[in-house]
């Protein structure tokens, strides 16, 4: 029970006002999210981007969308600041300088990307409510628009950083890929990492592993109408990988796992002496306090308890979440006999670190 003294105490009314305002702004921009994923998953402002200042209806014509939602989406977008408006000619048009950060050509930049991720915390709420009360997890089963959600996000950056950014990042790995390697993607989702590799290492021998058969079968679909046949996929645990590779990669996927501790070593025992394991994760602190200010701090806790933890704890794992931070990797990745361990970062993309971590 709070004590008699903090009971009494009055609250200081111009904080309770200006914390007020913030509730409210929260709730605010919280209906902005889910009207910029409709946007995005409709594409309007790709439309938008295209046309000069127009009504509703011609909004709507060149979407193909109903006009009677196309118009209250525009009033959103109006009040919330997105979209520009003409009273006198009944016009709305997108600034440049928004469509920079929500239309398809901006690539890595869409935010309006992230958006549908809000969208699908909400349909799985009563689930994670649930667990509050009685603990356990919500299934990855709960969430079948998960892994086409991080198939395109991961694509915007792949198709315009990988090749030329990332793998930069390890030490002569451009060149090794050229003479041709063997490459593992955990975790591969819908295989696009390993697709975008295989494309522009003809050489090298590209290998994606994921435990959904649907994404799997997605990844094999992709390869075959690329014409590749220099990538394969395959549906197994990420703890128990057979083969030996050059090179092994996970992106955005350790922290989920059930089992993150066996599978780092499942892929430390996997590589060739002196091969490497490229991991992208979460740019975040293991600590709380280190966390406060970071940029993207409410929606990376956000994450982890609609997604990322909950996921883990349905099956029984660690449940990592946000304790999966820089701290933690490095610890994790020593323990699975890691040495030489960088961590690097990516101009552009405040959300991921990248650790290159050596065999031996």
């Amino acid at each position: 029970m709070p004590s008699l003294e903090a009971q009494q105490t009055a609250p200081d009314s111009a904080r309770q006002e200006a914390f007020a305002g913030e509730v409210l702004d929260v709730l605010n921009k919280a209906a902005l999210a889910l009207l910029t994923s409709v946007g995005h998953q409709c594409g309007l402002f790709d439309t938008l981007a295209a046309l000069p200042p127009s009504s509703s209806a011609d909004i709507a014509k060149a979407a193909e969308l109903d006009e009677r939602y196309v118009r209250e989406w525009l009033g959103g977008m109006v009040v919330g600041g997105f979209v520009e408006y003409e009273p006198d000619t009944g016009s709305y048009s997108l600034p440049p300088e928004h469509a920079a950060s929500l239309t398809t050509a901006a690539g890595p930049d869409n935010l309006a990307g992230m958006m549908p991720y809000v969208a699908l915390m909400g349909e799985v709420e009563q689930q994670v409510v649930r667990c509050f009360r009685d603990g356990g997890g919500v299934p990855y089963a709960s969430y079948p628009r998960f892994q086409a959600l991080q198939a395109e996000e991961s694509a915007r950056v792949y198709d315009v950083a990988l090749v030329d950014t990332i793998v930069p990042l390890v030490p002569g790995l451009p060149g090794r890929l050229r003479d041709g390697i063997d490459v593992l993607d955990v975790g591969t989702g819908q295989g696009h990492a390993p697709l975008v590799l295989a494309k522009a290492f003809p050489r090298s021998r590209f290998h994606g592993l994921d435990q959904s058969e649907a994404g799997i079968g997605t990844a094999r679909a992709e390869a075959a109408r690329a014409g590749l046949g220099n990538v394969h996929y395959t549906t197994a645990d990420s703890t128990q990988i057979d083969g030996e590779y050059d090179l092994i990669t996970a992106f955005d996927v350790i922290h989920d796992l059930a089992r993150p501790a066996e599978t780092l070593a499942a892929i430390a025992g996997a590589l060739r002496d002196g091969g490497t394991f490229l991991m992208v994760d979460i740019a975040a602190s293991s600590r709380l306090e280190g966390n406060i200010g970071h940029p993207f701090g409410p929606a990376l806790y956000g994450f982890s308890v609609f997604y990322c933890m909950t996921t883990s704890l349905s099956s029984g794992g660690a449940g990592l979440g946000t304790v999966w931070g820089r701290e933690t990797a490095l610890q994790m990745l020593e323990q699975a006999g890691f040495g030489n361990i960088d961590v690097k970062s990516v101009e552009g993309d405040p959300v991921n670190a990248y650790y290159v971590a050596t065999k031996g």
